[in-house]
C-alpha cells in the first residue's frame, strides 16, 4: 500500500472480494501460498463499534468444473488491501475468470436481530470447521412488468423474506449462508456463499429455497462456482 493513503472503509461490516482464476504456464503455486498465508489472519483496520480487533481472512477454494481452478474468498474491513492482496495474487501468475465484490451487512428484515446475530453477519469467521462443500453465486431480485419486487410494500416483501429465512433454518448446522451486498458495488444485488457438510447439502438448499415466493417469483441467479475449501499449501503441493 503506498504510503500516506488512508484505508477505504465501510461504516460497518467488511469488504468481501471472490476471485476465481485459472491455472496456466507460469503459475508460482508457492508464491501463491506464501501471500495467503501473508495476509490471513493479518492485523487489519479496527471498524468494528464493539472494539474487537478484526482481522483479514482468505478462504482457499479448488474449484470444480472448467470455469477456473482457484477461488479466494477474502474478508478485510479496508478496499485498499483488498486491492493489494489481488495484486499480489495476480502476480503469482494467475489468469483470473472472474471476481465479485460485495459488503456483509445487516438486511433490513433482519434489524432487530440479537446483537451476537448482527455481529456474525457483519464481521463472521470463516471458514466454518467441517464444512468443506462450497459454492458461491450472485443474486438479484427481479423487476418485471409482471413481478417487481421493489414494487411491493415493505410489509409483503418482510413477509416473504421471513419465509425464506424459514426454510434456511431447516439447514441449520449443515449449511452456513454468507449473504453480502452488492448494490451499486458489482452485477448483482447480493452474493450468496454457501459453506456445507456435504455436496448434497449444497444442492438440496438452493433446490428448497427456490420453492419460497420470494425466489419463485422474484429472484434471478447469476453463475455459479462450486469448489471445496483447500489450505493453500495443500493447493500448493498439487501444483508445485
Amino acid at each position: 500500500m503506498k504510503e500516506g493513503s488512508k484505508p477505504v472503509t465501510p461504516t460497518l461490516g467488511l469488504g468481501v472480494l471472490h476471485l476465481f482464476g485459472k491455472v496456466v504456464e507460469g503459475f508460482d503455486a508457492e508464491a501463491m501460498a506464501e501471500v495467503v498465508e501473508k495476509w490471513d489472519g493479518s492485523s487489519g483496520v479496527d471498524v468494528n463499534p464493539n472494539g474487537a480487533q478484526i482481522d483479514t481472512q482468505i478462504i482457499t477454494v479448488e474449484i470444480l468444473g472448467h470455469k477456473a481452478d482457484l477461488g479466494f474468498m477474502i474478508l478485510d474491513a479496508d478496499f485498499r488491501r483488498l486491492r493489494e492482496i489481488q495484486t499480489e495474487l495476480t502476480a503469482c501468475g494467475l489468469q483470473w475468470a472472474s471476481s465479485y465484490v460485495s459488503l456483509t451487512e445487516i438486511s433490513e428484515y433482519a434489524a432487530g436481530v440479537p446483537e451476537e446475530m448482527r455481529q456474525a453477519r457483519l464481521y463472521p469467521q470463516l471458514p466454518p470447521e467441517d464444512k468443506p462443500a462450497w459454492c458461491f453465486y450472485p443474486m438479484s431480485k427481479r423487476r418485471g412488468s409482471t413481478h417487481n419486487w421493489f414494487r411491493l410494500p415493505y410489509e409483503k416483501r418482510k413477509e416473504l423474506m421471513y419465509e425464506h429465512g424459514a426454510s434456511g433454518r431447516k439447514f441449520s448446522g449443515r449449511v452456513l449462508q454468507v449473504v453480502t451486498g452488492s448494490t451499486g458495488i458489482d452485477d448483482y444485488e447480493w452474493g450468496v456463499t454457501l459453506f456445507c457438510q456435504t455436496p448434497d447439502d449444497l444442492k438440496e438448499v438452493v433446490y428448497t429455497l427456490r420453492y419460497d415466493e420470494g425466489s419463485a417469483l422474484y429472484g434471478d441467479f447469476g453463475s455459479f462456482w462450486t469448489g471445496v475449501v483447500t489450505p493453500p499449501r495443500e493447493i500448493a503441493r498439487k501444483h508445485g
